[in-house]
């Protein structure tokens, strides 16, 4: 964000940043440990104040002011309602729509993507040690003093049996064995079918997070890139306001990267994977970035959609997800303070730097 580099550059540059902060947050993990649910919801809180205040100043009144003077939306105009209402409605409609097909694959929305990510991925990794105890369990005993009378593949049980007796076991004691190991191997193979296919769909639902932790991010690196995009378009679409959304969208991802870490680490995973899951939030900010500040280049016509479709996703994502979760912990009023805060200070950055 060094003022004097072209537009795809400052979205790189911001998006950067924004991911940093999101890595921060994840960090936090190393100096605290347990669920800290206080400082979860209030940070929540204080996102939720954030995205709220970044979403007008620096989306929706640079878009509705772009409308205005591409005097498309009427002499004065009047009209320019009308893009920002659709590019708003357009990007709720995106994250809802792209939320309720994941629900329809088993992905719940109430819970972050994040940490069904890595409990997912834990139990396709599951536990080398256990599978190795499994595989020992099938193994076969060593044949009996009467190697021959039986088939090799006599279970243990009857050997044992024919190793007390001292005795040769009898044809129908034969078949009765060997039905019996027929079983234990059928059960064995569909253990394995059972597996495989379970694992498999875990891998499916794996891919299925990745895609929502995408979509749940993807509007505040396409805010950040749009917005350096849109430099230079109207008399509010400047350098300053476009770096105050990448600081304010800084700041409240440093409590999504908080909501991950912390969360893991108390389940039992380690610092490093806690840290390293939630970082992973953060990574489609710069993709979509580049995205955002590309598109706009190429259309400047399709600004104010693209402002405020990225601030309706935005809105979206804070009242769908981030103040439920905030709220879930009983500790409402402090998430309210902490929006509170948040507000007024995104507001600061915005008019202050503005």
């Amino acid at each position: 964000m060094i003022e004097g580099y072209p537009p795809l550059v400052q979205a790189i540059l911001g998006t950067l940043f924004t991911w940093g902060m999101t890595a921060a947050g994840a960090a936090v993990v190393i100096f605290f440990h347990g669920a800290q649910r206080k400082l979860l919801d209030g940070s929540l809180g204080f996102a939720a104040g954030v995205m709220t205040a970044a979403s007008y100043w620096s989306l929706l009144s640079p878009a509705i002011e772009l409308a205005k003077v591409s005097g498309v939306y009427g002499a004065d105009g009047e009209w320019a309602f009308i893009p920002v209402s659709c590019g708003f409605m357009l990007g709720a409609f995106f994250v809802f729509s792209t939320d309720v097909l994941l629900a329809k694959f088993g992905v719940p929305g109430l819970i972050e993507p994040s940490v069904l990510l890595a409990e997912a991925v834990k139990e396709v990794s599951g536990n080398p040690r256990t599978s190795k105890r499994k595989k020992r369990g099938h193994k076969k005993d060593t044949p009996s003093k009467h190697k021959g009378a039986c088939d090799e593949q006599t279970s243990t049980a009857t050997r044992r049996h024919v190793c007390m007796t001292d005795t040769l076991p009898s044809p129908s004691e034969c078949e009765t064995s060997n039905n019996i190991q027929v079983d234990l191997d059928s059960a064995q193979s569909n253990e394995e079918a059972l597996t495989a296919s379970g694992n498999k769909k875990r891998w499916k639902r794996i891919l299925l997070l990745i895609i929502a932790i995408t979509v749940h991010n993807f509007p505040e690196g396409l805010a950040v890139g749009v917005s350096f995009g849109a430099i230079g378009g109207s008399p509010s679409a400047t350098f300053e306001n476009a770096r105050s959304l990448a600081i304010g969208i800084g700041l409240q991802n440093f409590p999504e990267g908080l909501a991950v870490s912390l969360p893991l680490h108390g389940a039992g995973f380690s610092i490093l994977r806690s840290f390293w899951y939630g970082q992973l939030s953060g990574m489609v900010e710069p993709l979509a970035g580049i995205l955002g500040a590309a598109a706009v280049q190429v259309a400047t016509p399709l600004l104010p959609y693209a402002l405020s479709f990225a601030a309706g996703a935005m809105i979206y994502v804070v009242l769908d997800d981030i103040v439920p979760e905030a709220n879930t912990g009983k500790n409402g009023r402090l998430a309210t303070w902490g929006g509170i805060v948040g507000f007024t200070l995104m507001m600061a950055l915005d008019v202050g730097l503005g």
